[in-house]
């Protein structure tokens, strides 16, 4: 490994829980939200090329390199800075692709934060999470680096310390549409705004999950399953699950119990992502 390359983690996160709490003009939704890191995700390999040009060295099946947000990410940065260095991109692809993880939104964010020290653009957290929001509204979380209660689109984010928690998380084999749940009729668009403190004693679910479960069969069982064990709910707008546990010893002997026909994962939640820095 040089200066001029290296493997960057792009960890998944969990929503805690979604609130839909209204609508903006333009269509986009207001949410609410806690973000959670776990250390549980994709890889991301990046050599610095001296030519200017982005590629993406490894396919991803269904997305074209031009679709891909490493590659997005990589040219809005070329584009803010006027940088005319490229970079190879490759991915260790672990989390699936319309499961709620935030995988292709935290792909973005790593090679925005990568870049920026291989290239030494120097832009500011600040503006690098600008950058990502015009990627897509999960990406700053990202950026930002630490567990965050946000609001607005996704945008407005408050830092929040969460206490330590071992997760098992449940992957349904199936891709779930964001834009096709947060398009349905019978989603809940008012749920009342709640503060942090109400979050740190309870309040919360998931406003997407009655939705999904309605329209991936799939989904409500794995969430059923899952309910024996506690406050079972969907991340995101699904298709993964997830349980909350006090240890990993509790987590791991409920991945044991799975059904042969599911499939899922342990991971520790993590305080920051393992890409923060107060140097940015």
């Amino acid at each position: 490994m040089t200066a001029m390359s290296g493997v960057f983690p792009a960890p998944a996160k969990l929503n805690l829980f979604l609130h839909v709490v209204g609508r903006r003009p333009d269509g986009y939704h207001l949410l609410q939200t806690a973000f959670r890191f776990i250390d549980y995700g994709d890889e991301l390999s990046i050599a610095v090329r001296a030519d200017g040009d982005i590629r993406r060295t490894t396919p991803l099946q269904g997305v074209p390199a031009e679709l891909d947000l490493t590659v997005r990410a990589a040219r809005a940065l070329q584009r803010e800075t006027g940088c005319s260095q490229g970079a190879d991109i490759g991915i260790v692809k672990r989390l699936p692709m319309g499961g709620g993880l935030g995988g292709g939104s935290s792909d973005a964010a790593t090679t925005l934060i990568a870049l920026n020290r291989l290239w030494r653009t120097r832009l500011s957290r600040d503006r690098l999470q600008q950058l990502a929001l015009g990627l897509g509204a999960d990406v700053p979380v990202f950026v930002f680096g630490r567990n965050a209660f946000a609001e607005g689109v996704g945008e407005r984010l408050q830092a929040l310390l969460l206490p330590p928690a071992w997760y098992l998380v449940l992957v349904p084999e199936l891709a779930v549409s964001t834009a096709e749940i947060f398009s349905a009729a019978e989603l809940t668009r008012n749920t009342n705004a709640i503060t942090i403190a109400a979050f740190s004693v309870g309040r919360g679910h998931n406003d997407l999950e009655e939705v999904v479960c309605r329209r991936y069969p799939q989904v409500a069982r794995h969430l059923e399953w899952l309910h024996r064990y506690g406050d079972a709910r969907m991340t995101g707008s699904g298709a993964c699950v997830f349980c909350a546990f006090g240890s990993e010893e509790q987590a791991r002997r409920a991945l044991q119990e799975l059904p042969a026909d599911m499939r899922g994962f342990v991971a520790r939640g993590l305080e920051r992502h393992p890409l923060w820095s107060e140097d940015d």
